[in-house]
């Protein structure tokens, strides 16, 4: 079952891969911990396949995670849709060019895609979190201050 391979492809990513794709101008990671040069291939999905890979490859890992869209157009690798169990897969037959990634998109640990609110208002509550330990901290500090002095 090969059939023509969607405009737009995804592929989840480390934040760390993508930023080392970025430096050398292609992304070479097929799937977490294994190389394009090891599996002969980048796996990939279409969008209504990424939570499922997500929950099945991604879950759990505690790395920084990014969703690549790609634009199969600006690809100078060949895409197959190839079949893998009861579906089928897009699978990139060489490196990902970073011009060809028109949009990333950082990922929750639940596989959600992260919008530039969520992750502001979560930055501010960690720090309003640890600022709110330090006070409480001075605070203790200076009640046993008081109590010894």
């Amino acid at each position: 079952m090969t059939a023509t391979p969607p405009e737009r492809i995804f592929h989840i990513a480390t934040a760390d891969d993508w930023r080392r794709a970025l430096g050398t101008g292609t992304y070479t990671t097929s799937t977490v911990g294994v190389s394009l040069e090891e599996e002969g291939f980048i796996h990939a999905s279409r969008r209504d396949q990424v939570q499922g890979v997500f929950d099945r490859y991604y879950r759990g890992l505690g790395e920084d995670l990014v969703l690549l869209t790609i634009d199969t157009s600006r690809l100078e690798s060949e895409v197959r849709v190839e079949p893998v169990g009861d579906d089928a897969y897009p699978h990139v037959y060489g490196p990902i060019q970073s011009r060809a990634v028109v949009e990333v998109v950082p990922l929750s640990r639940t596989g959600a895609t992260e919008t530039v609110t969520s992750l502001w208002i979560k930055e501010m509550a960690r720090r309003m979190g640890l600022a709110l330990l330090v006070m409480l901290v001075i605070a203790v500090v200076v009640l046993l201050a008081q109590r010894l002095a």
